[in-house]
């Protein structure tokens, strides 16, 4: 059974003359644990396709299915605890409260839960990431890259399922963007969390196990391993 299940998934904006279709009859399965790069052109839908794997943004019809938990078919409120317990999101930017040090940031959505901070998986993020020594710090006295690795901390600090990354490197340099991108791959090894990256980089979606191209709101290739499924 497929950890990740997509049917017939539309999203359209406007109306009329200025109806946009984002996504036109998506559908397609992600196995638990895979590293799945979305790759495309700006304005393919690929964002739009992670955002409502998340949990984000409503589609105007079709399903999503996560661990067998149909995502859109749950009240709102239930919606908002799916988001924080099941989806890590990172974005290009880091989106990090900049009042708050390295650890009140990562813990962030632990104590919007209500819920105890779990200070092993604290720690064992802080050492992952090597952020130990920065603790204390707050986003303004950290370098871009740290900045992403306290938003990619944020993410994981609930031990969520998928792990979902827009353009995570997109504001990095290339250095950094690769220390980024082999954090989130040993996050996948280590944690066997399912990982999709939407991304312009060839070379980071080259580091997937599979590619899924998208192109006017249609999966447009779809290859694991250089095999086209």
């Amino acid at each position: 059974m497929a950890f990740l299940e997509i049917e017939n998934l539309y999203k359209v904006y406007g109306k009329g003359e200025n109806q946009v279709v984002a996504l036109n009859d998506i559908s397609l399965t992600i196995e638990k644990g895979d590293f799945t790069a979305i790759i495309g052109s700006s304005g393919s839908g690929k964002s739009t396709l992670l955002h409502i794997i998340a949990g984000v943004d409503l589609p105007t019809r079709g399903k999503v299915y996560l661990d067998n938990q149909d995502v859109y078919g749950q009240s709102r409120e239930n919606l908002a605890v799916f988001r924080r317990r099941q989806v890590g999101l990172i974005y290009q930017f880091h989106n990090l409260i900049p009042t708050l040090n390295v650890v009140e940031n990562i813990t962030l959505p632990v104590l919007m839960d209500k819920r105890k901070v779990n200070e092993e998986r604290l720690n064992d993020l802080l050492e992952l990431l090597g952020l130990q020594d920065r603790r204390n710090h707050l986003p303004n006295q950290l370098s871009g890259g740290q900045q992403q690795r306290v938003a990619i901390g944020r993410a994981l600090m609930n031990a969520p399922q998928v792990c979902l990354a827009d353009e995570p490197t997109g504001s990095l340099d290339s250095r950094n963007g690769q220390e980024i991108v082999n954090l989130l791959k040993l996050s996948n090894q280590k944690y066997g969390q399912t990982l999709i990256v939407v991304t312009h980089d060839e070379n980071i979606a080259l580091q997937a196990d599979r590619i899924i191209t998208i192109g006017d709101g249609k999966v447009i290739r779809d290859e694991r391993q250089g095999r086209r499924l």
